[in-house]
């Protein structure tokens, strides 16, 4: 089926993705992962909490690592543009059956936890302590150097009803994938931002979440990563790449954290910013829709992925499946 048109005045006014919570088994090892190695700021840290900032960001956190006794993701948070829109989704929410609550979190204002239909905790804020810049700050760029978080990808078992739900809040479609026997939607981008996504769904055994991307400045930063892995005891974190993206044009290196959950970094993706930008069509069978140039993604890419707390999962009907190395 085609994807929605784009609704251009949602019910309320999403600015971007803004952060993430993990529960990791193991907060020491979480660290050094995503400290020493990937190079995020530390901006709060305590004995069962680390909250995370990248190079460009002035929001206080972009991931929040929770010490527990087993790995799942907690939350997906999103920026609105100004306080009455809070209400207008806990409006838009609460119309669709949906759950609505007033949660108090650290570090931020007024915040609103929801789900989505298929079970995904969401939470909406408008206000999150600003910190100083740190862009320029030189001395602070380790690891992979990442600049700001880029996107959520989950794995869906109805991406046609994901991305009708998403259109609905406002995401505009930039690509997508369809699977020419069903006529079905296999993978949807989505964006608030204007790049090529903020969310985007892949067919699969879902809700999971497949993984969440930091934008670099250069490849030479994923270069420089994979030589950092290779020689620190985090070699056989790597799952896939580089490479290059047919869909979104980005280069890529996709690896896993201590718990198991997928990071991509990722750079040279295009903007987006019109808002009568016709989504761009792709195939399922098109060998370079998911890789322009580079190994074939493994199995693991497309069958492994991290659990959302509180959200049960089912198998999606649409078995069509893209090209799988070996």
């Amino acid at each position: 089926m085609p994807v929605p048109a784009p609704v251009l005045y949602p019910p309320f006014n999403i600015v971007r993705l803004s952060h993430v919570e993990y529960h990791v088994r193991d907060l020491i090892k979480s660290r050094a992962f995503y400290v020493d190695t990937l190079g995020l700021e530390v901006t709060h840290e305590d004995d069962s909490h680390i909250y995370l900032r990248a190079l460009e960001e002035r929001g206080h956190h972009c991931i929040v690592l929770v010490q527990s006794d087993s790995s799942s993701v907690s939350v997906l948070g999103f920026k609105l543009y100004d306080e009455p829109d809070l209400e207008k989704a806990a409006e838009w929410f609460a119309s669709k059956g949906l759950p609505v609550e007033w949660v108090d979190r650290p570090f931020m204002g007024k915040t609103l936890r929801t789900r989505d239909p298929w079970g995904i905790p969401l939470e909406f804020y408008v206000k999150m302590d600003r910190l100083a810049p740190i862009h320029q700050e030189y001395k602070l760029y380790r690891g992979v150097r990442p600049l700001r978080i880029d996107h959520f990808n989950m794995f869906s078992a109805d991406v046609d009803g994901a991305v009708a739900f998403y259109s609905e809040m406002g995401f505009r479609t930039t690509e997508f994938t369809e699977d020419a026997d069903s006529g079905k939607v296999w993978a949807a981008w989505m964006h608030r931002k204007g790049g090529v996504h903020d969310v985007a769904f892949t067919n699969g055994t879902g809700p999971r979440l497949h993984h969440t991307a930091f934008w670099v400045p250069t490849p030479m930063a994923i270069i420089d990563l994979l030589d950092l892995m290779a020689t620190t005891g985090w070699v056989d974190s790597i799952e896939r790449g580089p490479g290059r993206h047919g869909i979104s044009n980005a280069f890529f290196l996709y690896i896993f954290d201590p718990d198991g959950n997928r990071i991509e970094i990722y750079c040279s993706d295009y903007q987006t910013v019109d808002p009568d930008l016709e989504p761009i069509k792709w195939d399922l069978k098109d060998p370079q829709r998911q890789t322009l140039w580079g190994a074939p993604a493994p199995r693991s890419w497309f069958e492994h992925g991290s659990t959302f707390e509180g959200a049960s999962v089912e198998e999606s009907a649409l078995k069509a499946q893209p090209i799988i190395a070996p």
